[in-house]
């Protein structure tokens, strides 16, 4: 099993460790470290990092597993590490948001089936790079949403239609109902934080700028950290000031007006003369939708919609809209290629195909050796020809290794094909070419030996090459 080391300075973060491909010890395991810098790789004992997801400006994200959960559950391991040479009051504000984080994600998390659950939040402390020196992360953990984000869907398929602009905000403005009942001011929302799973379903992400509103009379509750997304934010944030439940409305707003248009910079659609995004000339849909996102979009918080309420009573006065979205269906996300999810009881998920220990692996070749000997003895008694028999030998060798690794051949059907296999050459004389049993059994020994022979030397090659690579 390959773990990923998390220390940002690690000059190769990729470890493998044979012993680990077994589940069962996997579980048992004690502490790995590793072999480039001595980190340790286990995250509280129980989190393996297998894979960096990506890097931002407060740190970076892995795709991890739980090995203290049944199915040994996919999750996200967020790592806190803002970017820069920051003064002690920014590395603090830079802090107290990855904390929000975590503290909205405990409260909304479990009540909201859009929004990813909190499974952890935690400090490592561990020896630094120089001597006598310590170095001190923060880790959060929560839900892996099985998808793309729409930035990424965006660029693979290109512009979104009205009706998929539709189903859009009548997924997320209801969740930001519910977040904006909570006292909640998500602050950053734009394609890349919003999460499509493989089922459709789209999922709210990184609630590090959030902002929870107070009763402060004077207002300075609500006053803006200065933390947000070019282009996305409106006036009022941008500039330091109160936000409200109509800041997030604009940016959902620029997100649908930058997902219909296919345009990644909402800047390029900014015109100063008129404070405003010009986007329309671009698209082609139904005024009555321009207008709702128009409205949403306006400088002025007071004049926007002032609820994901209002927006959602105004996108259904229209009939002919409100038909379009009906009739809309859930799109399919096809996923860039990675490794074979494991099964997450949490969320509804398309059946996949979980990833192969070494141990099978070895048993699957040594599976096919023998069979192909078996194959190969059982044609060329009846026809005669080594190229006829090779050739099929070889077409029947490929569906039954396919078989393997979609799983419909596995534990003990490795033995009973075999067998089966053994005894028709054993009772129709006619397959055996004059052999006896035990050439037979000799002749497709040496077969599978020679299969986990190749198997192990190019496992091993493979090993060498990502290690260098």
């Amino acid at each position: 099993m390959e773990i990923y080391c998390t220390r940002p300075q690690c000059p190769r973060p990729q470890n493998h460790f044979l012993d680990l491909d077994n589940d069962a010890t996997l579980r048992t395991a004690q502490q790995k470290y590793c072999t480039a810098c001595g980190m340790p790789l286990i995250l509280a004992g129980r989190y393996l990092p297998i894979r960096l997801l990506g890097r931002g400006g407060f740190g970076a994200a892995f795709l991890s597993r739980d090995r203290y959960t049944p199915g040994m559950r996919q999750c996200v391991v967020k790592q806190f590490l803002p970017a820069g040479n920051l003064s002690p009051t920014q590395l603090q504000l830079a802090q107290d948001l990855f904390e929000r984080e975590a503290v909205v994600l405990e409260e909304i998390g479990s009540q909201h089936d859009q929004i990813p659950n909190l499974f952890a939040f935690f400090p490592v402390v561990v020896a630094g790079l120089q001597p006598n020196q310590q170095d001190q992360f923060f880790y959060l953990v929560q839900e892996y949403i099985d998808g793309e984000n729409l930035e990424e869907e965006l660029t693979r398929k290109g512009k979104f239609s009205e009706s998929e602009a539709l189903f859009l905000l009548r997924s997320i403005l209801p969740v930001l109902q519910f977040v904006h009942s909570k006292g909640i001011i998500h602050r950053d929302i734009k394609p890349s934080n919003i999460m499509r799973h493989r089922n459709g379903k789209l999922f709210l992400l990184d609630f590090g700028a959030v902002k929870q509103v107070t009763n402060s009379p004077t207002g300075s509750g609500n006053s803006s950290t200065g933390i947000y997304s070019l282009g996305f934010a409106p006036p009022e944030q941008m500039s330091g000031g109160q936000v409200f439940p109509s800041t997030d409305l604009y940016a959902l707003a620029v997100t649908v007006v930058l997902l219909l248009t296919g345009e990644k910079d909402a800047t390029k659609l900014f015109d100063a003369y008129s404070n405003q995004l010009q986007w329309q000339d671009k698209v082609s849909i139904s005024s009555h939708l321009a207008q709702i996102l128009d409205k949403m979009m306006l400088s002025a918080p007071n004049q926007r919609f002032q609820s994901a309420q209002e927006v959602l009573e105004a996108i259904d006065s229209s009939t002919q809209i409100a038909n379009t979205s009906l009739n809309y269906k859930q799109p399919q996300v096809i996923s860039q290629p990675a490794p074979p999810p494991v099964p997450q009881p949490s969320t509804p998920r398309s059946i996949s195909v979980s990833r192969f220990s070494t141990l099978e692996l070895l048993v699957g070749s040594a599976f096919s050796g023998f069979e192909a000997g078996l194959i190969a003895i059982a044609f060329f008694s009846l026809l005669k020809s080594p190229p006829v028999t090779l050739v099929i030998s070889a077409v029947i060798l490929g569906i039954l290794i396919f078989a393997q690794t979609r799983r419909w051949i596995e534990k003990w059907d490795l033995v009973i094909i075999p067998a089966i296999t053994l005894l028709i050459i054993f009772f129709v004389p006619l397959l055996r070419g004059g052999l006896v049993i035990q050439q037979i059994l000799v002749i497709c020994l040496a077969a599978s030996l020679v299969a986990v022979a190749f198997t192990s030397l190019f496992r091993l090659i493979y090993k060498i090459l990502s290690l260098l690579l």
